[in-house]
């Protein structure tokens, strides 16, 4: 036990020896002679790795990786469990093409090309039939998707709609929070969309 605290208080000696630095002679001519305080690291939390979002509390019975959208909140979270979550804003469906359910991670995409529905197509005939992936893409930066459907999670060439009810039924996010949550969300992970 001696040992011990012989070895802590030498560390501690060593810590402080360690900090205390001269600094170059100031104006006065007076060295400066003291402790110089280094903030602490950051510590490793449930989110290290998640620089965009923002971790929040969030008691869920879904497993850790599966992701929640709520929709009138425009928000999503991506669940790290024991009670947290990383929420990020996002874009969600406008008036008429709201949908909700339950889906899983079928596929993942980088820099994905666009095939706009035929549906859409109607609606907007000046999309064009196929749009290769890249900045100017709708999808922006990273798309994941969801089950079967039609619908997906994808970055935006439109980042001022973040925040609003703007798409077609997918779910936007800004490129950045997408690569993000690309890097994280695995294969077959729950999507619930509320």
């Amino acid at each position: 036990m001696n040992t011990v605290i012989r070895t802590l208080l030498g560390a501690a000696m060593i810590s402080a020896a360690a900090m205390t630095t001269t600094l170059p002679a100031q104006a006065n001519s007076e060295p400066f002679a003291g402790v110089v305080l280094v903030p602490p690291a950051t510590p490793n939390t449930e989110a290290s790795g998640f620089r965009r979002g923002i971790t929040v509390d969030y008691t869920t019975t879904l497993p850790a990786g599966s992701v929640i959208v709520m929709t009138k909140q425009h928000a999503l979270y991506f669940i790290l469990g024991n009670g947290k979550a990383v929420r990020y804003p996002v874009a969600t469906a406008k008036k008429g093409f709201e949908w909700k359910g339950t889906h899983s991670v079928s596929a993942k995409s980088q820099w994905p090309s666009w095939r706009p529905p035929e549906e859409m197509r109607k609606r907007r005939p000046d999309l064009p039939a196929f749009m290769a992936g890249g900045p100017k893409n709708p999808l922006g930066a990273r798309a994941i998707y969801l089950g079967s459907s039609i619908y997906r999670i994808h970055g935006t060439n439109e980042p001022s709609s973040i925040g609003k009810s703007a798409s077609s039924g997918c779910i936007r996010m800004n490129n950045a929070d997408v690569i993000e949550l690309y890097n994280h969300v695995r294969y077959g992970a729950i999507v619930v969309v509320s």
